[in-house]
C-alpha cells in the first residue's frame, strides 16, 4: 500500500510540474506575443523603409513561431495578417512592379510570391476571426451574410486586412480561376468593415476602396464617382496627412480616364505630404510617395497624347 501511494504521489507530482511547465510556457509565449501584437507602432515611425524591409522577415516568422505554440492568439494572427500584407506590398509587390519594364521575367517572379504573401496573410486573417467565430471560415464557403452577420466592430481590423490580402493576391493570380472565383467572398468582407465602421483607422477603408470600385461588378452607378467619393471621404478622415489616397485615385482613376494633368497633380499633393508630421504614419507615407515617383516616371508611358 504503502509503495502504490509513493507511487501515486510521484506521478501526481511529475505531472503537476509538466501542466505547470506547460503553463509558464504558455504564459511568456503570451506575453511575448502581446509584445510583438503591439510592437507596429514602431515599424511605422522609422524614417528608413530600408531597414524596415531588412528586419520585417525577422519579425514575421518570429511570429508564425510563436503561433505555432499559441495557435489561437488573436494579436499575434492580426498582426501576421497585416504585417505579411504590408510587407508584400511595399517590398515585394511593388519591386516587381518597378522590375516589369527592365526584366519581365523577375517581375513575374516577384508577383507569384507577392501573391503567395497575400494568400498567407489573408488565411492569418481568416484565422484570426476564427478565434471569436468558431466555423467562420466554412461559414464563410456555404453563406456569407450569414457568416459576416456573426462580426461585430471589433473584427474590423481583421476583415480589413483579410479582405485587402485577399483581393490583392487575386489582383496577381488572375490565370487562377478557383482564387478569382473567391473575390465576391473578399468583397463582401471588405463591405462590411465599412459597414460597422466606415471611419475605422483614419480612412484606410475608403482608401482601399477607391481601388476597388474601379474593378467591382455589379456596382451602381459609375465607378470613377464611387472612387472619387471615398477619395474625399479618405482625405476627410485622414486630414490629408496620408499620401496613399492621392496616389490610389491618380492610378485607379486619373489613368483610367486618361487625364493626364489630374495624375500629375494627385501624384505632387502626396509628394507633398509631410512624413515626419505624423511619426506613426511615416514609412507609410514615404513608400505611397516612392510609388507616386515611380509612376510619374512612367507618365509618358500611361498616357496616350
Amino acid at each position: 500500500m504503502k509503495s502504490h501511494l509513493h507511487g501515486s504521489f510521484l506521478t501526481n507530482a511529475v505531472l503537476a510540474f509538466a501542466v505547470s511547465g506547460c503553463s509558464i510556457n504558455q504564459i511568456a509565449v503570451n506575453k511575448l506575443g502581446n509584445a510583438m501584437a503591439g510592437s507596429s507602432s514602431t515599424y511605422a515611425s522609422d524614417d528608413d523603409p530600408e531597414l524596415v524591409r531588412a528586419a520585417t522577415p525577422f519579425a514575421l516568422k518570429l511570429m508564425e513561431s510563436l503561433l505555432e505554440q499559441s495557435p489561437r492568439h488573436q494579436g499575434l494572427l492580426l498582426a501576421a495578417a497585416s504585417g505579411f500584407t504590408q510587407y508584400s506590398f511595399a517590398f515585394v509587390h511593388m519591386d516587381a512592379d518597378e522590375l516589369e519594364d527592365e526584366d519581365f521575367d523577375a517581375a513575374l517572379a516577384g508577383w507569384n510570391r507577392a501573391a503567395r504573401l497575400y494568400v498567407r496573410a489573408r488565411d492569418y486573417g481568416l484565422r484570426g476571426l476564427e478565434v471569436e467565430h468558431e466555423g467562420f471560415t466554412e461559414r464563410l464557403r456555404r453563406d456569407v451574410d450569414l457568416a459576416l452577420a456573426m462580426t461585430d466592430v471589433e473584427d474590423v481590423p481583421l476583415l480589413y486586412w483579410t479582405s485587402a490580402s485577399w483581393i490583392a493576391a487575386i489582383s496577381l493570380s488572375i490565370d487562377d480561376t478557383d482564387l478569382v472565383g473567391q473575390l465576391p467572398v473578399a468583397e463582401a468582407l471588405l463591405d462590411r468593415a465599412v459597414q460597422l465602421e466606415e471611419s475605422w483607422d483614419s480612412g484606410a477603408l475608403h482608401t482601399l476602396l477607391v481601388t476597388y470600385e474601379m474593378i467591382r461588378q455589379g456596382g451602381e452607378g459609375d465607378p470613377a464617382h464611387r472612387s472619387r467619393s471615398h477619395f474625399q471621404r479618405a482625405i476627410e478622415l485622414s486630414g490629408g496627412l496620408l499620401a496613399q489616397p492621392y496616389v490610389s485615385l491618380a492610378e485607379a482613376v486619373a489613368v483610367a480616364e486618361q487625364n493626364r494633368a489630374e495624375f500629375s497633380s494627385l501624384l505632387e499633393q502626396a509628394l507633398k505630404v509631410d512624413a515626419d508630421a505624423t511619426p506613426e504614419w511615416r514609412v507609410a507615407n514615404l513608400v505611397s510617395q516612392r510609388r507616386a515617383r515611380w509612376l510619374l516616371e512612367r507618365t509618358d508611358w500611361l498616357f496616350l497624347d
